[in-house]
């Protein structure tokens, strides 16, 4: 019953999130109608608008709201862990985003049987990237959220995601990628959000390696889940870490 109460509570926190879902399908149907483009391209759009820029649109203010108003007080103060606020919202953020890409892939499919163009070949895969990415960038969000004011935690993620993908253009103009120390390399690609390895695995370039199906591969395919889920997890624990050790004020900022 907690549980469902406090999840409850994350799709109901705000009026406009269910503006944000609407909103959102009509892009994806905009851009499928105007541009009829191949699952590759539709499945790009949808990994980037519903994997990144809707993790920080539903998760904005999701603890900076509640600490600066002083309502935190109220929260924490309830018999049960504290951890488990953080839990069963970020839970909250991700069954809305389960509801919303099942949502999008109907509506993809139904205009693909409308217009009869276009390619919705590897449309699940694409989905189940998009979640996974989505829950990291949530669970960064929402960590982000309980030391950064108000609703400023996904303006800062965004901020700095478009910085450090600027950097790395200007780094790849500068250095061959083939030069690029190894360390320097992994330090981007695996603690951060993982946009490189789940697009890799959408678009199925993993697929020349071994125990292939079809365009993708089981080995390289199941790391990169594991290797999202685990950054998830990682980005959880430290918010967890970090609401639980904050003294909060009733006072409003």
């Amino acid at each position: 019953m907690r549980a469902y109460e406090l999840m409850k509570e994350t799709f109901f926190r705000r009026t406009y999130i269910w503006i944000v879902h609407v909103v959102w399908l009509a892009m994806y149907g905009g851009f499928w109608w105007f541009f009829l483009p191949d699952m590759p391209e539709m499945g790009r759009f949808l990994f980037i608008w519903a994997g990144f820029f809707l993790a920080l649109a539903l998760s904005a203010g999701i603890f900076g709201d509640d600490i600066a108003s002083g309502r935190i007080c109220i929260l924490v103060t309830k018999p049960f862990w504290t951890g488990e606020l953080y839990i069963y919202r970020l839970l909250g953020l991700s069954l809305q985003a389960a509801v919303h890409l099942l949502l999008a892939g109907g509506l993809v499919l139904a205009l693909h049987t409308l217009t009869r163009k276009g390619n919705v070949d590897g449309l699940g895969m694409w989905l189940l990237a998009t979640w996974l990415l989505f829950n990291t960038c949530a669970a960064l969000s929402t960590s982000l959220s309980v030391i950064i004011g108000r609703a400023f935690n996904s303006l800062l993620l965004l901020v700095i995601v478009i910085t450090v993908y600027f950097l790395l253009t200007l780094l790849q103009i500068y250095v061959r990628q083939e030069a690029m120390p190894g360390v320097l390399a992994s330090f981007i690609r695996y603690p951060w959000p993982p946009f490189e390895l789940l697009y890799k695995l959408a678009a199925g370039e993993w697929g020349k390696y071994a125990l292939t199906v079809g365009s993708y591969s089981v080995t390289k395919g199941f790391a990169c889940i594991i290797h999202s889920l685990m950054l998830t997890l990682v980005y959880s624990i430290i918010g967890i870490f970090l609401l639980s050790r904050r003294e909060y004020s009733r006072v409003r900022d």
